[in-house]
């Protein structure tokens, strides 16, 4: 039998939840600000799609978490269209320029990839998507979904208190370059908590993106300033570069896990990785240990070395090296890898498995509207403020991406000329009868592990969307070794019984900023209601679609 939703609500007299999930007939929008799901909702209200909704709570955020995410990054998306049943996926992650090369870095005397600067820099990919996006699902013109955006970046915001604290955190970078330093210390200091911040460099970026749409980004007056700023900087990006960028429609890759259909985007993404841990994880009765027990984490941590071990080997641009996607995602590869796990110690590393084949910081939203169309979009500059680099007058930060591209060429993810590297930042999306639910957690290697607990949270525990997502976590961003980070909230006995299994527990606290921030929208199409959940590890909201008269 398919789940109800009513399956997944625990009761709410006695919880451990901390807030109730957001329940409408109409649209709900989920983000890490409440003016960003303010503006989506708003959108909604107005006759806009999913998508449009999206794309307004993706400019908001621009403007009021520019450490995170902006038009100098670059997007994924996954759009479920209720008309048709059909999951569509989006790749608007930018390549390298055409004169950057390995060699090319190594006459300048650098060895390993650069993590901010100029040749950190790819060309971004965000504008390509917002365009490819509304051209095919959006109702409503772009100067529409993006006048809430303008309005704030104008009229200005009170910084909240996370974002003050990342915003703090990316000051050292900012002081080097003297244009950001300019729009994001005003005054020459870090804005604090409820401070008022102002950006109307970036509103007139919206106001010409607004006007002129895609080109104003990657052939006109946007595009002009982002070449000054790379040839002002001795940097390799030209104008034939951007003139020749776009975004593609991809196919979302998918696994079944206990009865759910799980998906998630194609490389050059991680999102595979998730994949390949729920594949893994589905030879364990995680459900009857209990939740954050010490054998269901263990089997958790393990299952993740595995998965990232075969993910940093292959995973690449698609269209330089062929992905063995199929057999990575294997249900029969998965038995003997499975069966590498120890449930009585940890393993200190792992090796990929043999494959056959042919040859930061983030922002994530979630949107669905009356219709039962969903949108799951993640948006990223990689870094806190990514390269550090503002182009004159635009507002907004160029995204570091290419930093995860390696140096060394007989490696996939090697760098080369228009290269699209290796990607941290994945949208997901799961299915089981009726219900559906757009779901993201950001946070750099964070993502694939974080994925694979919040589905396990419902799937395994009985969870709904919005205790799943407030539910302890455990995350290892280290691809060797048996150290992981996890909540002080995992009780102590199953921390101590770790360690006996030879895990070295870095603890945080309560909800730590480590394990990423997510949000999620679900709908149960048997009864047309909408839920929607936040993360309390941002400063986030799920708002519902308002009744206007």
């Amino acid at each position: 039998m398919p789940p109800k939703v009513t399956d997944y609500v625990r009761t709410a007299i006695d919880r451990s939840q901390g807030r109730s999930m957001v329940m409408s007939l109409g649209g709900i929008a989920a983000s890490e600000h409440p003016l960003a799901s303010q503006a989506g909702a708003t959108i909604l209200a107005r006759g806009g799609s999913a998508v449009d909704a999206a794309i307004a709570v993706n400019a908001v955020m621009g403007v009021v978490a520019p450490m995170m995410n902006g038009v100098g990054g670059d997007l994924f998306a996954i759009v479920y269209d209720a008309a048709s049943g059909a999951l569509h996926g989006l790749n608007a992650s930018g390549c390298s320029p055409a004169a950057l090369t390995i060699d090319r870095l190594r006459t300048e005397g650098i060895t390993s990839m650069p993590q901010s600067g100029i040749h950190s820099v790819t060309i971004p990919g965000a504008v390509a998507g917002w365009s490819k996006l509304i051209d095919r699902f959006g109702r409503l013109p772009l100067a529409d979904v993006l006048a809430p955006a303008i309005q704030i970046a104008e009229g200005g915001f009170p910084v909240p208190e996370i974002i003050a604290a990342e915003w703090q955190g990316g000051e050292p970078l900012l002081r080097l370059n003297a244009e950001a330093s300019r729009v994001y210390l005003p005054g020459g200091d870090v804005p604090a908590v409820g401070q008022v911040f102002k950006n109307p460099d970036l509103a007139s970026t919206y106001r010409s993106l607004s006007a002129r749409g895609r080109d104003a980004f990657y052939r006109g007056d946007i595009a002009q300033r982002i070449v000054k700023c790379s040839e002002t900087l001795r940097g390799l990006l030209t104008a034939d570069d951007l003139a020749a960028y776009d975004a593609e429609w991809v196919t979302p890759l998918s696994t079944t896990y206990r009865g759910w259909t799980v998906y998630e985007l194609p490389p050059n993404g991680q999102g595979i990785a998730a994949l390949m841990m729920l594949n893994l994880m589905e030879h364990s009765p995680i459900g009857s240990y209990g939740h954050n027990s010490a054998e269901a984490l263990h089997t958790l941590i393990e299952a993740k070395k595995l998965a990232y071990a075969d993910m940093s080997k292959w995973v690449c641009d698609p269209a330089f090296c062929d992905v063995p996607v199929e057999p990575m995602l294997s249900k029969a590869y998965a038995a003997p890898r499975a069966r590498q796990i120890d449930p009585s110690r940890a393993h200190p590393g792992v090796a990929p498995g043999e494959i056959p084949t042919k040859g930061g910081d983030t922002t994530y939203l979630s949107v669905v509207d009356a219709d039962g169309n969903m949108v799951s979009l993640i948006q990223s500059i990689f870094a806190n403020f990514g390269s550090g680099l503002v182009p004159e007058g635009a507002g907004f930060v160029l995204q570091s991406r290419g930093g995860l591209f390696t140096m060394d060429p007989g490696h996939p993810n090697a760098l080369a000329p228009r290269k699209r590297p290796l990607h941290t930042i994945i949208p997901g999306f799961m299915t089981n009868g009726p219900l559906k639910a757009a779901f993201g957690i950001m946070g750099g290697w964070n993502q694939s592990q974080a994925h694979a607990q919040f589905i396990s949270n419902v799937v395994d525990h009985g969870m709904n969307i919005q205790a799943a997502l407030e539910a302890a976590r455990m995350t290892k961003l280290t691809f060797t070794g048996c150290d992981v980070t996890m909540e002080s909230r995992v009780p102590e006995p199953v921390r101590l019984e770790l360690a006996t299994k030879g895990h070295e527990i870095n603890l945080q606290g309560s909800f730590s900023s480590m394990m990423g921030g997510g949000q999620s929208v679900m709908r149960d199409y048997a009864s047309g209601v909408n839920y929607g959940a936040s993360d309390p590890r941002k400063d986030g909201a799920a708002i519902p679609e308002p009744f206007l008269s």
